[in-house]
């Protein structure tokens, strides 16, 4: 029998909102609990987020994740005919398979760019934007708190590429995840990556914890998602960011003490 849309909506939407909470959750646990004392010297901003930080947050993501969802889902259940999605690998080729992560990582990144870039105009930071940037010492569950017409813009970058190349049903999934698990570990506030990393010849280009956490305490600068190339190329990359990624994975760091802001 053919689901309505209401029992797709719930069955895939909890399925999103459940991955949100698992890796935000997991995350948050792992760093903010377990590894708290030895990870701490890789902590961006040396302090803790207060649990009126965290409580905002939730309350934004669910919103977000659930408006993501919601897009996500109407572009497949009615628009799925209209799509350039497709089942059979054999279709495209596994070359043209391999290809299409690379589009999607790069068409998402150039729209992140301009679309956060244009949320930091005067007049939609203040009555958009400032939502997300009022976690200026971002944690996990910073990762979706936008406010609700943010979360649609960013929501958008389904039917971008839903309707602009060729992608196989299963890569959106997989997709889709590794972007909420790397939108946590931006807003993570620790750095995960090696010292010395920001200056490889790779690595100068990929967006780390670092990276976004400056953004997020400065509020200028790093606009980038899954990468810094269109910051470099653009000269919106922060000036402090070498020193401050350098800062963040040296090893000598006081303990922290256990005590939660409120």
């Amino acid at each position: 029998m053919e689901q309505t849309f209401i029992e797709f909506w719930t069955r895939e939407a909890t399925g999103i909102v459940g991955d949100y909470f698992k890796f935000a959750t997991s995350a948050f646990v792992i760093f903010y609990i377990i590894l708290k004392k030895p990870m701490w010297f890789r902590k961006v901003q040396k302090k803790l987020p207060k649990v009126s930080d965290y409580a905002r947050d939730i309350m934004y993501s669910m919103i977000s994740v659930t408006i993501f969802a919601t897009v996500a889902l109407l572009v497949f259940y009615y628009g799925k005919d209209y799509t350039n999605g497709y089942a059979n690998i054999s279709d495209y080729g596994v070359p043209y398979y391999i290809l299409s992560w690379v589009m999607m990582f790069a068409i998402h990144d150039t729209y992140f760019y301009w679309m956060h870039r244009a949320m930091h105009h005067p007049f939609l930071f203040k009555h958009v934007h400032l939502v997300h940037h009022k976690s200026t010492n971002p944690s996990p569950w910073t990762a979706y708190a936008f406010h609700p017409i943010e979360g649609f813009l960013e929501a958008l970058i389904v039917p971008i590429l839903a309707f602009t190349i060729p992608i196989h049903y299963g890569t959106l999934g997989m997709f889709f995840l590794f972007q909420i698990i790397y939108n946590v570990y931006g807003h993570l506030g620790f750095e995960l990556y090696p010292k010395g990393f920001h200056k490889t010849w790779i690595g100068k280009y990929i967006n780390t914890s670092v990276a976004h956490n400056l953004h997020h305490d400065k509020f200028h600068g790093n606009f980038g998602l899954y990468f810094l190339i269109w910051d470099r190329l653009l000269g919106t990359v922060r000036s402090d960011y070498d020193k401050t990624y350098e800062r963040t994975t040296e090893t000598s760091e006081k303990p922290v003490s256990n005590t939660i802001a409120v």
